[in-house]
């Protein structure tokens, strides 16, 4: 490996183990006192051919290596920190921004978790919408953009926030799926409507017993603060299926198969996913006011009349419409993925365990195989198993690295 210059000093990898330049063994002779926060970017790296060398204050411009410039400078002057910590450029050189988009739900030390992910202000970041980033209410959209430093926590050069606002069209989703959700519940079973103009039975509602009060409890432990408990409903379904869905109203649905199939980390990851599409709005924002103003306006075509009541019949005409072609027919790629993200946050939270979920999705591969559109909970634009395994996987490298915290209290 090309040597590296640190300052007046020219050092290898294997000098640096020992009296090289950036060396713990020269830590007093040479003005340098690595540690364990320096060394992984004074290692293995080469430095960037300059013509003078770094200055410290420069990579302080850099969210990325600030603190390690900050550690190092202590030590040595700031013409040889900005040298030695050019490694640590070199290294991040070909890191690209990243930009993520969702809402305040959850605050961890000095960072606060935005789709699910760690996200830290530092002196030069652009907070727009609050003064700063502990003044953002939890539940506002954010957006930031930077970059990971290694601990996997989003170093923000920009971030904006905003209340939630609701719309006409949100308004008008919710509307259609308060009155499916209302329709099944009348008729004591899911169904949905069938090519013969009647419907197909999915399963019977279940009220009570042990199924609705493990699902419900798991959902409460996933909910996040900011969200009232009001503003959930869990309902299950008596079949055999693996399935669970979300509505714009906030009523998710689990079907008894999967949670026969499932331990609580499980069931917790499956409920994590369909209370995401919730909280982010993605029935909203997948469907055009268009979109949904062809389903209100539609729903006489829909016949049912295998449900008695006439007043039903109309209802499930474009309610249950809306309900399953919308909601069970699954999102974007981009919802689902996010999904996933946001959904292991919930989990971590809420005191489960998150480093189930490739093991989770390894039993959907093997029931249903490796493919995109199935009926089932891949229903909709997935990434393929595999892929979303290893999606997860990574997930859980950046953000699950230590064990889940205690479950929240409610009252």
């Amino acid at each position: 490996m090309p040597a590296q210059r640190c300052g007046r000093a020219t050092t290898s990898v294997s000098s640096m183990r020992g009296a090289g330049a950036c060396g713990p063994g020269n830590a007093r002779r040479g003005g340098v006192r690595a540690s364990s926060h320096t060394l992984p970017y004074l290692v293995a790296v080469s430095a960037p051919q300059r013509a003078r060398p770094y200055h410290a204050r420069e990579l302080y411009q850099r969210p990325i290596l600030r603190p390690w410039a900050a550690n190092i400078s202590r030590w040595m002057n700031p013409s040889t920190a900005g040298a030695c910590l050019a490694a640590g450029l070199a290294l991040y050189g070909n890191v690209k921004t990243e930009t993520i988009s969702g809402y305040a739900e959850f605050r961890r030390g000095d960072t606060v978790i935005v789709e699910g992910q760690r996200v830290l202000a530092t002196s030069t970041t652009k907070v727009k919408g609050a003064k700063r980033i502990a003044d953002i209410p939890l539940g506002y959209e954010v957006k930031a953009s930077g970059q990971r430093n290694a601990s996997g926590v989003l170093i923000a050069q920009q971030i904006e926030a905003k209340a939630n606002s609701t719309g006409g069209t949100e308004q008008q989703v919710i509307a259609a799926s308060n009155e499916a959700e209302q329709t099944w519940v009348k008729e004591g079973m899911m169904f949905e409507p069938a090519d013969s103009g009647k419907i197909t039975k999915i399963g019977d509602l279940l009220e009570s017993g042990p199924y609705v009060t493990r699902a419900r409890r798991i959902m409460d432990r996933l909910r996040p603060s900011y969200l009232p408990a009001s503003a959930l409903r869990v309902r299950v379904v008596k079949t055999d299926q693996w399935n669970a869905s979300a509505m714009a109203n906030g009523a998710i649905w689990v079907f008894s198969g999967l949670m026969d199939a499932m331990d609580d980390d499980e069931l917790a990851i499956v409920l994590g996913h369909e209370l995401t599409h919730f909280t982010h709005e993605h029935v909203r924002r997948q469907m055009s006011k268009g979109t949904v103003a062809q389903i209100l306006g539609t729903g006489a075509s829909i016949a049912t009349s295998q449900i008695k009541n006439s007043t039903a019949q109309q209802v499930a005409a474009f309610g249950g419409q809306l309900g399953l072609s919308a909601l069970m027919t699954g999102y974007s790629r981009e919802y689902e993925d996010q999904a996933d993200r946001v959904g292991l946050r919930y989990v971590y939270e809420a005191g489960f365990d998150p480093t189930k979920g490739p093991g989770l999705w390894e039993k959907f591969k093997q029931k249903y195989g490796e493919t995109d559109k199935i009926t089932n909970f891949f229903t909709g634009d997935h990434s393929r198993p595999t892929e979303r395994i290893h999606n997860l996987q990574r997930q859980i490298q950046l953000n699950y690295t230590t064990p889940a915290p205690p479950p929240p209290k409610r009252e």
